[in-house]
């Protein structure tokens, strides 16, 4: 039976814990952590990876007609007045969307069980450029496609030293 390390923490801090550090090293592809962390998040960093990787291309792609807004030059809307109000001018374009398959779509479900929003900064001296990032999205676009060849063994744990603190052993936890 496999057996999980506790971290010193109840159930539901210890799976928070792993939720963010899974959440982290998918969005930012390295992490600064201790070795037992770095070991127990690698199990589910993995399986989400591998998820992607079998699910990757189990879409199809569907036509839709969309309104989006006419914009000027300056990339503001354009509005004209009806009946003594101004209103948004819109085009109807046709637009391409992936539609997932259940499979695929059941497997979004499972990553969005483990993984928590997260956003960026465009720029860390400017907070307010905060920008969403979809790390689902991310999985099966970028990580999928770069590691389809390989049979596992996603992530790797390199060791640093010791913490000053309380003598922990620390490590590099990323993507390999």
């Amino acid at each position: 039976m496999a057996r999980i390390r506790k971290l010193g923490r109840s159930s539901n801090v210890r799976k928070a814990m792993l939720r963010s550090l899974t959440t982290n090293i998918l969005l930012y592809g390295h992490i600064r952590t201790t070795e037992e962390r770095a070991k127990e998040a690698r199990k589910q960093v993995e399986k989400l990876i591998a998820l992607a990787i079998k699910e990757k291309d189990n879409y199809e792609e569907v036509t839709i007609k969309a309104k989006v807004a006419r914009k000027d030059k300056d990339g503001k809307r354009i509005k004209e007045e009806k009946d003594g109000k101004r209103v948004t001018v819109y085009d109807e374009v046709d637009k391409i969307i992936k539609k997932d398959k259940p499979s695929r779509l059941h497997a979004r479900r499972q990553m969005l069980a483990i993984l928590y929003p997260a956003s960026t900064y465009e720029n860390e001296t400017r907070k307010k450029s905060k920008k969403e990032v979809d790390l689902v999205a991310k999985l099966f676009d970028e990580y999928a496609q770069k590691y389809a060849d390989r049979k596992g063994g996603y992530t790797r744990i390199i060791k640093i030293g010791q913490r000053k603190g309380d003598q922990a052993m620390e490590v590099l936890f990323e993507l390999v």
